[in-house]
């Protein structure tokens, strides 16, 4: 019988290394997911595993716009996971799907500083401080539109000082000290393992970010690995992982 694999991949070019050294023939299930997904992801793909060990599952993040604009140029995706339903919805205009996306997940944005907070950053009024190195995800990134979403409604007016094309860039140029303060899902801060402090927004102009899940076409394993993420040990570890489930 043939192996089944299942490779969750950013870029096409992730693949390649992914593959192993066997010369059984393989199927293999690609899976773009959004980049604040690797870390939950990872542990759902082992919990995966451990139920299916005639398959292989490799974790490999990308910005969710920059992946369903791989979709839409062929890129061969069997699985998609998106940080928001916008990009979603662009990637079911190009491709077939045999069942309709549902959320398995709900994030929250969170003000991201520096361990333990060093420059005393209170909330989003702060980030109008000329002095301040901000760094927020690219507006066509989910994170990044969320942000401007949020500032809005705050009536805060950022200078932005970098622009990145996923969250997780933010999340590593805070962590690195290379930039003070930038705004990222709360799950980012929790993956941090201590590296990122999480100074809250306020309800009132936070926003919540669903994240939709599809099967790409009609391929068995394919949709087998969806109703994981959707079933108890998908929802159990998204929990732990700081997400909140709809």
């Amino acid at each position: 019988m043939a192996r089944s694999r299942i490779v969750l991949v950013g870029v096409a070019a992730a693949v390649t290394p992914a593959l192993g050294c066997g010369g059984s023939a393989r199927e293999e299930v690609t899976v773009f997911a959004a980049s604040s997904l690797v870390d939950v992801f990872e542990e759902i793909a082992v919990a995966y595993e451990s139920q299916h060990p005639d398959v292989d599952v490799v974790v490999s993040p990308g910005g969710s716009s920059s992946l369903a604009a791989q979709i839409e140029n062929g890129a061969p995706a069997d699985v998609f996971a998106a940080a928001d339903v916008r990009s979603m919805e662009r990637v079911l205009g190009a491709v077939a799907v045999a069942e309709q996306p549902q959320v398995f997940a709900v994030n929250r944005l969170a003000i991201a500083v520096e361990a333990g907070n060093p420059l005393g950053i209170a909330g989003l009024g702060d980030l109008v401080d000329d002095r301040l190195v901000v760094v927020l995800a690219a507006a066509e990134v989910p994170a990044g539109g969320y942000a401007n979403e949020v500032l809005t409604r705050a009536g805060v007016d950022v200078q932005v000082d970098s622009s990145e094309q996923s969250v997780r860039a933010v999340a590593t140029k805070i962590a690195l000290g290379e930039a003070d303060v930038g705004l990222v899902y709360r799950t980012d801060v929790l993956a941090s393992a201590g590296e990122l402090t999480e100074v809250a927004i306020p309800d009132a102009v936070n926003v919540r970010a669903e994240y939709p899940i599809v099967a790409l076409g009609s391929d068995d394993v394919a949709r087998d690995v969806v109703a994981f993420v959707l079933g108890d040990a998908g929802r159990a570890a998204l929990a732990d992982a700081g997400f909140e489930l709809p």
